[in-house]
């Protein structure tokens, strides 16, 4: 009697602990996805092949997907994009509740997802955009009062926060791009087509021997090209966000990156004794000189300094040749990571920064000891070689491996 009671015993915890598995998966959260892509767009495809994986892996999603070919699709996006007080100018786009997110980083992205799903199925959320398209069945959980914050919480999931001594603790998030910002702006500095402007510019002004005159036009000079610099990498950034999205304009990307690389790589070695910037003319730079004496002996201060401004606009535009695409192609790479436009300008203002590093340093001692430093053109040639170098690894990567430029992880 004991036994069969005690059989019995077990039977009922057995069954009680399957039922209450049973009733905890039931009672999951609904998470809703809600995917817009491109059948075009590479970046969508591993998008799409993610989710597929994300479906089985949890049994409380569901995944809406829609095709941008299709002008209601379209609209739809548009009209989701509004609700979210933001604007998309490519896709994958994804929506997740309360979250909606741009671009696609496979390693970042999946985390992400996945942080948003568990965070989503334990405390509940609004699906703004199956409340806006109705006939979706909504999530059934009540969002819960004491939930803690959604990004907190995916920081904490996805690792991204560590304790560092005196500095405490650090988000790591990111960490690679603003390596290669320094890296790529920094070989991008040691460039001859704008340094022998820049030097020919300091000797002028030490030989009139007027500090505060030597200063303002220096200055106005540095200032310039970065702005000028700045804005044609913005520019270009709004035209890539949108052709990266599209397959085989990535690959011609990656071919013009190759190009550029070899013309590096073959120049080093064929005018190891070549001085200078290669682009412009003695010719054209001797009409550069003219300039540069009549904007310095200039009495009005207001028309040197336009003239000097004016000299930086048309310098930093021959030197992006001059680069053979150094600067556009890591503007390739800002547009391929998730980030927002703050923090793509605020990657290429860091990239400006060691871009003038070499031009600030040599302008800076010439006002200090009212010499010209002197600039020997093998750093330039140097550059060169490594430029060409990182334009071959940046467009095998593009054509072969997009997804390994995607450092946002």
């Amino acid at each position: 009697m004991q036994k069969r009671l005690n059989k019995l015993i077990f039977l009922v915890i057995i069954f009680i602990s399957m039922m209450s598995r049973v009733i905890a998966k039931e009672n999951k959260n609904l998470v809703n996805v809600y995917l817009f892509y491109s059948d075009t767009c590479y970046y969508c495809s591993l998008e799409r092949d993610l989710w597929d994986d994300l479906v089985k892996k949890y049994d409380n999603i569901r995944v809406y997907k829609y095709e941008v070919s299709n002008d209601e699709n379209i609209k739809l996006l548009d009209e989701v994009s509004e609700l979210f007080d933001t604007s998309v100018t490519r896709v994958p786009v994804t929506i997740i509740g309360e979250k909606l997110y741009k671009g696609f980083s496979y390693e970042e992205s999946k985390a992400r997802f996945m942080a948003v799903i568990e965070y989503y199925s334990e405390y509940g959320y609004t699906d703004i955009v199956g409340e806006y398209i109705g006939g979706i069945e909504l999530p059934s959980y009540l969002i819960s009062d004491d939930r803690p914050d959604i990004e907190n919480y995916i920081d904490d999931y996805m690792n991204y926060k560590i304790n560092i001594p005196i500095l405490g603790t650090v988000n790591t998030k990111n960490l690679t791009l603003p390596i290669v910002s320094v890296l790529i702006g920094l070989v991008d500095g040691f460039n001859p087509c704008a340094m022998w402007v820049l030097l020919f510019l300091i000797s002028m002004l030490i030989g009139i021997k007027d500090r505060k005159k030597m200063f303002i036009l220096g200055l106005s000079f540095l200032i310039s090209s970065a702005l000028i610099y700045l804005l044609l990498m913005l520019a270009w950034l709004n035209v890539a966000s949108l052709l990266l999205s599209i397959n085989y304009i990535r690959v011609i990307i990656g071919i013009v990156a190759l190009l550029g690389a070899f013309i590096n790589i073959f120049g080093y070695i064929r005018h190891k004794s070549n001085n200078g910037c290669s682009i412009v003319s003695y010719k054209k730079k001797n009409k550069v000189f003219s300039k540069i004496r009549k904007f310095v002996h200039e009495k009005n201060l207001l028309l040197a300094i336009s003239g000097v401004i004016a000299l930086a606009i048309s310098v930093n535009i021959v030197e992006l040749a001059c680069s053979a695409g150094l600067p556009v192609m890591f503007v390739q790479i800002l547009s391929m990571n998730n980030l927002t436009f703050i923090e793509e300008v605020l990657y290429i203002a860091l990239y400006m920064l060691f871009f003038l590093l070499d031009d600030i340093v040599v302008f800076f001692i010439a006002f200090k000891t009212m010499e010209v430093a002197e600039f020997s053109t093998k750093y330039g040639k140097i550059a060169k070689l490594v430029e060409g170098i990182i334009l071959l690894m940046i467009g095998i990567l593009l054509i072969f491996r997009p997804e390994w430029l995607m450092f946002n992880f």
